[in-house]
């Protein structure tokens, strides 16, 4: 069996889960998520705790288990504490700034570039050397992470651009002169 498939998911307090067949419904005091998961997987819900149950030890069933349980339990974490990823630019002139709901980028292009958050997710500009993106969706806060990394990722030289907060960036020794 799958060690995190296998995993109870304890529903803190404020957090309600609905199951509609395979859909499952989580709201909390930060949202509401929906989502619809493999029909094979057995979803139930019992005393404040959930449970995810495969039907068989097939190659299929044993992969979505434990990706059915995580998925779940993300949705729970997400609506009760909610989701944050720290970029950090690094480069001379680099900056970020907030204007209104949008966030504006100036990276060593010719034009400034600009991101609209989705709703539900926030993002804020604390230093302009420093970008903090916050929501209760897991994926959604990544992707909009990941988008804003893609803008001007790392290099291995300088280690100018944007990277996470943490993320470590392989350097190159680049070119001996004679």
């Amino acid at each position: 069996m799958s060690r995190i498939g296998k995993k109870p998911i304890e529903i803190p307090a404020g957090v309600t889960v609905t199951l509609n067949g395979n859909t499952v419904t989580v709201k909390g005091p930060k949202g509401e998520l929906t989502n619809q998961f493999n029909e094979d997987m057995t979803i139930s819900l019992e005393d404040n705790v959930v449970n995810v149950v495969r039907p068989t030890d097939e190659k299929e069933h044993r992969s979505i288990h434990g990706t059915t349980r995580s998925l779940i339990a993300n949705m729970v974490e997400g609506v009760s504490k909610g989701y944050e990823k720290s970029l950090e630019l690094v480069g001379v002139g680099y900056r970020a700034a907030k204007q209104g709901n949008k966030l504006v980028l100036n990276v060593g292009y010719s034009h400034p570039v600009e991101f609209i958050p989705e709703e539900g997710i926030e993002v804020e500009v604390p230093a302009n050397t420093k970008i903090i993106v916050k929501g209760y969706n897991k994926e959604k806060v990544g992707a909009l992470a990941s988008n804003i990394r893609a803008v001007r990722p790392p290099e291995p030289y300088k280690g100018k651009g944007i990277r996470y907060e943490g993320e470590n960036v392989r350097r190159k020794e680049g070119k001996t002169g004679k």
